[in-house]
């Protein structure tokens, strides 16, 4: 046992007798004094999905705190729900709750001095948001996320959220009727949890296992299901010993923990919104971690993980596949197996009894899915900082796409277009939708949706300064840096400009020369800010570009 505690500054000597008092107004005793004062930061709400079973995760936990000889106390953090905000004005909301996350967990540990933390989480943000605090904060850490839903069943196949977002485009075309619509809505999410694909929620859980933060088999396994609450209660159980071995993030948080984060998004086939994540998280851990790494990964690592949306399988069958660990044991060659985990072990000892059990789910690394991992790095004239797309979720026929620009200033009014006008062939572009001029970087889960339903998803591209769900399909890039309201070229794009897709060179290019897109700047001005008081005002006045991971300035 450490010779000092943090919690002993409100616990011993005789100034401390107020703070005793108020303890013991809560039922602590003086047996309790004594034991390792442990925070269980909970983002349950009853608004999401992903969260509202989370007390339950949360009571476990706390069982296992008492169990192992550590005193647990409870508070709670914000989450907000990304499908509940796409397509409006509350998507400019959810990045940027990020931070305040981040922000309100050290305000609370620092202010009670807790020896060491069990973070429950599940969706977009508070994932990302928590890491960053257990990076930020540096001690003894760990993660219960509160696991995938069940995938619903429609006409004899399994559905998620993703095929509503499309069939709104269906029933704009004809290829659906309103009636069926409704009879989709009600079996696609039928069940708590994040939702069941490979979206950000997901794969921010599997990464968080991956880099080592959270026990084997907790990514995966399902919100609904028994091995939550024993995984939940070993969580309880482990952060009592972490703290008094002193395991700290820092020594699992390693840039070899990051390499290993990212190999396994490329096995995956993950959420493109992990590369603002990671990079984010590394800059509070100290680590240096920019868009190149990303890409150099995933030269290498291939994609093999056949998961929905891009693929035929659901979190589900992941998670009887095997799970993470059996996705590592696949992809060991390219991982830092010596990495420590909050188990005190080292991700080789953890996925040495690992086990693929569906190859067609976890495939070999000699018959991938795609050769190359499921994210990429363009840059170009259009993209001088970088811009990030999803190749597991594009065809073969579509990794050289040409065509002319079809401009729009705003989600809403491409929106429209879409349904209204003749896109096909044509490039998409969605400006003013950055973390700086949206503000807060929407995701555009509703313009990529409608295309696809649309029946749309092979001829057309769609190029933004903003954001995608995990669920987009076909060649959507977004993360445009730098960003429309910062003066990037994609600022000044018109319609009719020729743009070039080439994702086997990384290349995302406009045919104008340097001398005609320094002309068009020259004339550029920046546009007034969309929001002119509250949160949002001050987020867009200390947000760093995307490339950056959308942190704050310091």
């Amino acid at each position: 046992m450490p010779r000092k505690m943090r919690s002993d500054a409100i616990k011993y000597g005789i100034e401390r007798a107020p703070h005793r008092s108020l303890l013991k107004a809560l039922g602590v005793t003086d047996e309790n004094l004594k034991k390792p004062f442990v925070a269980v930061v909970n983002s349950y709400t009853s608004i999401v999905p992903g969260h509202v079973h989370l007390n339950t995760i949360a009571d476990a936990v706390k069982s296992g705190i008492e169990t192992a000889g550590g005193v647990p106390f409870e508070f709670n953090t914000i989450a907000i729900c990304d499908g509940l905000t796409m397509g409006h004005e509350g998507m400019k909301y959810s990045l940027p709750s990020r931070e305040v996350i981040a922000d309100s967990i050290e305000l609370m540990i620092q202010a009670h001095r807790f020896d060491g933390m069990v973070m429950i989480t599940n969706c977009d943000k508070i994932t990302p948001g928590m890491l960053m605090a257990a990076a930020r904060l540096d001690i003894p850490s760990i993660f219960v996320t509160g696991g995938p839903m069940l995938a619903g069943f429609y006409k004899g196949k399994k559905v998620g959220l993703i095929n509503i977002f499309e069939a709104i485009g269906n029933v704009k075309a004809g290829k659906m009727d309103e009636n069926e619509l409704k009879e989709l809505e009600d079996v696609a999410c039928p069940s708590c949890g994040s939702c069941s694909g490979l979206f950000t929620a997901n794969t921010m859980d599997c990464i968080t296992e991956s880099m080592g933060m959270s026990l084997p088999y907790c990514a995966t396994s399902l919100a609904i299901d028994s091995s939550k609450i024993r995984i939940a209660k070993k969580s309880g159980e482990r952060i009592v010993r972490m703290i008094y071995d002193d395991l700290k993030p820092s020594k699992i948080m390693t840039r070899d923990a990051f390499d290993n984060a990212i190999a396994i998004d490329m096995a995956l086939g993950g959420s493109t919104n992990t590369v603002l994540h990671l990079i984010a998280i590394a800059k509070e851990a100290g680590i240096d971690l920019n868009l190149s790494t990303f890409d150099e990964i995933s030269r290498k690592v291939p994609h093999i993980c056949d998961v929905y949306p891009n693929g035929s399988y659901m979190l589900e069958d992941l998670d009887r596949a095997g799970g993470i660990p059996a996705v590592m044991k696949n992809i060991h060659e390219f991982l830092h197996l010596d990495a420590i985990t909050v188990t005190g072990e080292s991700i080789s000892k953890n996925i040495e009894n690992a086990k693929v059990l569906d190859d067609k789910v976890i495939r070999p690394t000699s018959k991938p899915i795609h050769k190359e991992g499921g994210i990429a790095i363009l840059r170009g004239n259009l993209a001088p900082k970088g811009a990030v797309i999803k190749t597991a979720a594009i065809s073969k026929e579509n990794l050289h796409f040409k065509g002319p620009a079809i401009v729009f200033d705003s989600e809403e009014s491409c929106i429209k277009a879409i349904f209204n006008e003749k896109i096909e062939g044509k490039v998409i572009v969605i400006r003013y939708e950055g973390p700086k001029g949206g503000p807060g970087m929407r995701e555009m889960l509703s313009p990529t949706s409608a295309i696809v339903g649309l029946g749309l998803s092979n001829s057309v591209a769609l190029i933004t300064d903003g954001r995608f769900s995990g669920g987009t399909r076909g060649p959507c890039i977004g993360h445009v840096s730098p960003e429309a309201f910062e003066g990037g070229p994609i600022a000044v794009l018109k319609n009719g400009d020729i743009i070039e897709i080439d994702i086997p060179k990384r290349l995302l290019e406009v045919k104008l020369s340097k001398e005609e897109i320094n002309d068009r700047l020259k004339h550029w001005k920046q546009p007034e800010p969309k929001v002119k008081s509250g949160y949002l005002l001050r987020y867009s006045q200390m947000v760093k570009s995307a490339d950056l991971g959308c942190i704050l300035s310091r």
